[in-house]
């Protein structure tokens, strides 16, 4: 078995210093000798064998049960040498049908009926929001923040991407505006306190909801912002704009026709509606098959070309479109070093194995932006050609409108323990 590791890896692994110690106890090294070295070592056989005829699933549960372990360096560090390797090669041979398959069934996979999809939302946003409060920002944001500068802070660049979105929408006082997938409140309290919006919220999680009316109503502001516990398929109101950022991803791409047409439904005539989502740059896809089972079930992060036949096919217009760079990258690598710096926290509520499960998503979904052409895309749409300014230089001047609102505004909030 060590022959076929050494035979796949070999063409893959030009680049780098990484050995490896098989469940035999044989030493292999791969790569050019550059960079910082990377040892790994298989505990058992079987650990070596599942990652070696189905890496994509096997090698995240193999780390997460110890039969694969890093002796030098990091996770982040082996997975994005993988990725790199994997960004510029085809599949291995007897990977491919895998592959085949995968694709095959992604429709199966992504079939987010109602009662299916606050399934899908419990697995993961109804763990212990103590678990959430440890790697993200004081507000909460679990979605790609948007960094100015290089070396801005993690709250900063999520405030500044609530600013940023806010400022696209071009949301004027008192309009209502419906945010789909709310998460945890964040956006919806920002458009409600700085923007001075009515804003209803809609989210599929319990634990979310709880938390996101305590908010609302710890800041007083339960007059301007309601939150439910609602699909956005059953929305019946029509609303000034809509906002969804990262729940797209929850939709699934045979309901992508329905996703815009209850937009367009709920969107007013002269309406402003964005949308902020992981992409691909590389097309149609399917979901890593280890994400799908551990972290995301029933997710999809769509390519653009799935995503505008349904805008055009709900009658909506395309008004914009921006494309987030490494945004997201950095925000994962704020994320990881976060939890991990929490890793006692995060095994008192749960365990090891908990802990190199969210360590391994959290590196291998940086590395995918990093490596692998994954971005963020927002989609300014309308039902009408002049309701947006025709060039772009409105959002600056909204951004700073903004930014001198803030500090009219409270502080942010933050939830006991942070």
């Amino acid at each position: 078995m060590d022959w076929l590791l050494r035979r796949a890896l070999t063409p893959l692994i030009r680049r780098g210093s990484l050995k490896i110690v098989t469940a035999r106890g044989a030493t292999l090294e791969f790569g050019d000798g550059s960079g910082p070295p990377l040892a790994v070592r298989f505990t058992s056989a079987a650990a070596q064998l599942a990652v070696l005829l189905d890496p994509e699933l096997r090698l995240g549960e193999a780390y997460m049960n110890g039969g694969f372990v890093i002796e030098q360096g990091s996770i982040a560090d082996f997975v994005r040498l993988g990725a790199a390797a994997f960004a510029t090669q085809v599949p291995l041979p007897w990977v491919q049908p895998l592959v085949m398959l995968r694709f095959l069934g992604r429709k199966l996979a992504q079939w987010n009926r109602r009662i299916t999809s606050r399934r899908n939302v419990a697995h993961h946003y109804d763990l212990d929001g103590r678990l959430y409060s440890l790697f993200l920002d004081s507000d909460k944001q679990y979605s790609c923040a948007y960094f100015e500068t290089p070396d801005q802070s993690l709250d900063d660049a999520q405030l500044a991407k609530k600013r940023h979105i806010a400022a696209k929408l071009l949301t004027k006082p008192d309009q209502d505006v419906l945010d789909i997938g709310c998460g945890w409140g964040g956006l919806g309290l920002y458009l409600a306190d700085t923007c001075r919006s009515r804003v209803t919220g809609l989210t599929l999680s319990k634990e979310q909801l709880a938390i996101a009316r305590a908010r609302a109503r710890d800041a007083d502001l339960a007059g301007r912002v309601q939150f439910r516990l609602q699909d956005y398929r059953d929305v019946p109101e029509t609303y000034d704009r809509i906002v969804s950022v990262g729940m797209f991803e929850h939709v699934g791409v045979q309901y992508y026709d329905a996703y815009f047409q209850k937009c367009a439904a709920a969107l007013r005539d002269d309406g402003v509606m964005l949308l902020h989502s992981i992409g691909r740059s590389e097309g149609p896809g399917f979901t890593n098959p280890w994400i799908a089972k551990y972290i995301f079930p029933g997710g999809y992060i769509p390519a653009l070309s799935e995503v505008l036949p349904a805008v055009e096919r709900a009658g909506l217009l395309v008004t914009d479109i921006e494309i987030l760079r490494l945004h997201y990258a950095e925000t994962l690598k704020a994320w990881r070093e976060r939890f991990l710096a929490h890793r006692d926290d995060v095994m008192r509520l749960y365990d090891q194995r908990f802990v190199r499960m969210w360590e391994f998503y959290l590196a291998a979904s940086e590395m995918a932006f990093r490596e692998q052409n994954m971005m963020v895309f927002h989609i300014q749409l309308t039902k009408k050609q002049g309701v947006v300014p025709i060039t772009r230089d409105y959002i600056a001047h909204e951004e700073a409108r903004l930014r001198r609102l803030e500090q009219g505004c409270r502080p942010p909030l933050r939830l006991a323990g942070e």
